[in-house]
């Protein structure tokens, strides 16, 4: 498990604002610590933070203060909403301001973008089919993109990998070394036996990191899918985010307030890998890029429709198998449309965290770009209305 003691020296390298002041971080923390224990009283907890003296905070303990102001002052209006709405949801989860008209909108306009490039990469193919995801089905069916075993599925994606990897201090800026030591790792005998697959090990300063791929059902998992599960779980993805995270050590109200910054960024990171040109020459792999995207907007769209405008599961079901046709690996379509009935918001949230960093970084380019993700990755997650305001700060 990777401690705040063994990547701290690493976070340096990325530091972009200073951040050395009066507050002892301990008091600060254990003040933290008693307005979690108050959550049951918004008022109350808003109170005790109302009383910290913002001046002289790091600029991870400042991330501390404003995401958990924001979040109780949503948790305050979320007590005495009647109905609770899904503006209210995501203003909780994502940020303030959001409309989820505007937003579903977003996301409408974004999938009808994925699904025109797609249809035209299909038509480079030959593939077939009524609709986009008939075409992803026909994809999958097709044995030029099955494994003969793990042990090549893994393979493939070492060479993602290390592509990808070399790429990183083009695409993200200087990062700690230890980001980069990380590998897709075959599972242990133990994983085998527990069936405990698909986890990943954070690196540190003193031990390379890795993720460990689920291949028990090797027929779901064809080649063109993995190189988009290289960048979102390895590099440029959580292997990155997730240790300068731990680094920064935030507070848990934050993560509590901001969950879904972290998925935000592995969404980000793959759209990266394509914006660069890496699949060049490789339509199948793009075509699995734009099926993960498709999976994760059509997440955000059906659970928009589900909590706003009382949408089935059937009729939800229905719009997922035309726009992916496949599920995901993780996540088949009816455990994954009842896992979103009983968590409203939840996916949305992610999507909506990935476009809100992806706004940040349009029209960024070399410094400039790398300046940015130094913002987004230094001091840990934010939520997207203060992502906004940091961002304009460089702008």
């Amino acid at each position: 498990m990777t401690t705040r003691r063994a990547v701290l020296a690493g976070a340096a390298a990325l530091a972009l604002l200073p951040g050395r002041g009066r507050a002892e971080g301990a008091t600060f923390r254990a003040t933290l610590d008693a307005v979690e224990a108050t959550l049951g009283d918004p008022q109350q907890a808003l109170a005790m933070l109302d009383r910290i003296d913002p001046r002289g905070l790091t600029v991870s303990q400042q991330l501390d203060l404003s995401t958990e102001w924001a979040g109780l002052r949503a948790d305050l209006a979320i007590m005495t909403a009647r109905p609770l709405t899904p503006a209210l949801l995501l203003r909780r989860k994502v940020g303030d301001g959001i409309d989820p008209v505007a937003a579903a909108r977003r996301l409408e306009a974004e999938r009808r973008r994925c699904a025109a490039r797609a249809d035209r990469l299909f038509g480079q193919l030959g593939v077939q089919g009524a609709d986009t995801g008939a075409r992803f089905s026909a994809l999958w069916r097709d044995p030029q993109y099955q494994y003969r075993d793990s042990a090549a599925a893994l393979a493939d994606m070492s060479a993602w990998l290390a592509r990808f990897g070399a790429g990183v201090p083009r695409l993200i800026g200087p990062v700690p070394a230890y980001c980069r030591r990380v590998a897709a790792m075959p599972p242990t005998p133990a994983d085998l036996v527990s069936g405990h697959l698909g986890y990943r090990t954070l690196p540190t300063p003193t031990a390379a990191g890795g993720y460990v791929p689920d291949f028990a059902r090797l027929a779901d998992r064809p080649s063109f899918t993995l190189p988009s599960v290289v960048a979102h779980e390895l590099l440029p993805g959580h292997m990155i985010q997730m240790p300068l995270e731990a680094a920064a050590d935030p507070h848990p109200l934050r993560l509590r307030y901001a969950p879904g910054f972290g998925e935000g960024w592995g969404i980000y990171a793959e759209r990266l890998i394509v914006d660069a040109g890496f699949y060049a020459g490789h339509p199948a792999a793009e075509l699995g890029y734009l099926h993960w995207r498709l999976f994760r907007i059509g997440r955000g769209l059906v659970d928009l429709a589900i909590h706003g405008n009382g949408l089935s599961l059937a009729d939800a079901r229905a719009r997922l198998v035309a726009w992916q046709g496949e599920p995901a690996y993780f996540a088949p379509f009816d455990a994954d449309l009842a896992r979103i009935a009983k968590e409203p918001m939840v996916r949305a949230a992610e999507m909506l965290s990935a476009l809100a960093i992806e706004d940040g970084a349009r029209g960024r380019t070399g410094k400039r770009r790398a300046r940015y993700h130094h913002l987004l990755l230094a001091n840990g997650r934010m939520r997207s209305d203060e992502l906004a305001r940091r961002a304009g700060v460089l702008a």
